[in-house]
């Protein structure tokens, strides 16, 4: 006769040892944490690390994701926990779907933000399907977000530490995807807690330092990386201010970001300029006043919804939005301009806001987000 068994703490039906769970191990602390956590409730894990680029060019780097010292770390932990483990080579899937497109965004005068395109593209997608191909009830990840169960299925929602929340880059993150996703982290009130769950379980990661880079931009040199990707990206031009005037000259359009300040060596002007536009073709840094930064309208496409209505089901919705990952959601208005395109107005206006940043969309007042898209001009 068939048992009823009590819903264990992943949402299924049956003891933790018949449940597999997948678990992307980056080799930091938060994924380890996740994985010893799932073993030590009896689950059946399985580790899995994906080598994103050169693994002797990794090995040579630190304090980045997915290096060739994360990659032992990983494996470290899983032999610690008494878990198989195993490495992807993702090296060519990466390479196309993340680190390409960051370049070519970079060279048209974007500012692009690849983790969201890893998130999305290789973590979510292939790792994704990977899990599957091993029987996996469910996929795990060191992700601070939650998951939370709606009326109309999983709803995602911001991270119990507003410190820690990485809504911002999880937001393409698709509902069927939701429904396979674990995040067992979203609930802690600090990372702190994180830290302590490791040194409980013993696992040599647990003083690890956080990555601060993107894991192929070492020390945060983005030109530098551009420029190996794509020789003679960094041709001179010319500064000029709104009306086209010529106040100097630049080292590449690469080296300079929207709202940027210092460095532009333009002196003997009284008041301060900014940067208020890139224009790669006709290799110019155009600049003005801090005014000029000041922005309502934000066009918004490649757009993921997760409201529990079609996205087109009204003319507009009352939502908060977050425009960059450190600034907080500001209340604005969204207007459905197609399937997946959208005009997105700020009730009041945003300093800074940069093409091929992403668009993010919140509940206003509360916590679930609501999906977001790629801000196009």
């Amino acid at each position: 006769m068939a048992r009823d068994y009590p819903i264990n703490s992943l949402g299924f039906a049956k003891p933790p040892a018949e449940t597999r769970v997948v678990v992307a191990m980056s080799g930091g602390v938060d994924s380890s944490v996740v994985a010893a956590e799932l073993a030590r409730e009896g689950y059946d894990v399985v580790g899995v690390t994906l080598q994103l680029y050169d693994h002797g060019a990794a090995l040579a780097k630190k304090g980045a994701c997915c290096a060739g010292r994360d990659i032992h770390d990983a494996r470290r932990v899983a032999e610690e926990m008494g878990f198989p483990h195993y490495v992807l080579d993702y090296e060519n899937t990466f390479r196309e779907a993340v680190i390409d497109e960051f370049a070519d965004a970079y060279l048209a005068g974007a500012t692009p933000v690849p983790c969201i395109r890893c998130n999305e593209r290789v973590k979510f997608r292939d790792l994704l399907e990977t899990a599957r191909d091993l029987d996996a009830d469910c996929m795990a990840t060191g992700h601070y977000i939650q998951r939370k169960a709606g009326a109309q299925g999983p709803e995602l929602h911001m991270a119990a530490d507003p410190v820690r929340d990485q809504s911002y880059f999880l937001f393409s993150t698709t509902a069927e995807q939701l429904d396979y996703l674990r995040f067992p982290l979203g609930h802690l009130a600090t990372k702190a807690e994180t830290r302590a769950l490791a040194a409980r379980h013993g696992l040599s990661v647990a003083d690890k330092p956080d990555s601060q880079d993107i894991c192929f931009v070492p020390n945060g040199n983005y030109a530098a990386v551009i420029e190996k990707l794509r020789p003679g990206a960094a041709d001179p031009g010319e500064i000029v201010d709104m009306e086209g005037r010529v106040l100097g000259s630049h080292r590449g359009v690469i080296h300079y970001t929207i709202g940027q300040r210092r460095g532009l060596g333009i002196g003997g002007l009284s008041d301060p300029l900014y940067v208020v536009r890139l224009d790669p073709d006709a290799r110019q840094v155009v600049v003005g006043p801090k005014t000029a930064l000041a922005t309502r309208t934000v066009p918004v496409r490649e757009i993921n919804w997760l409201g529990d209505a079609p996205l087109q089901s009204r003319a507009q919705w009352q939502i908060s939005v977050k425009v960059r990952s450190t600034r907080p959601p500001r209340e604005a208005v969204l207007r459905p301009t197609g399937p997946d395109t959208a005009e997105v107005e700020l009730l009041s206006p945003e300093e800074g806001v940069s093409p091929g940043q992403a668009c993010v969309f919140y509940e206003t007042g509360g916590s679930r987000v609501f999906g977001g898209g790629w801000i196009h001009r």
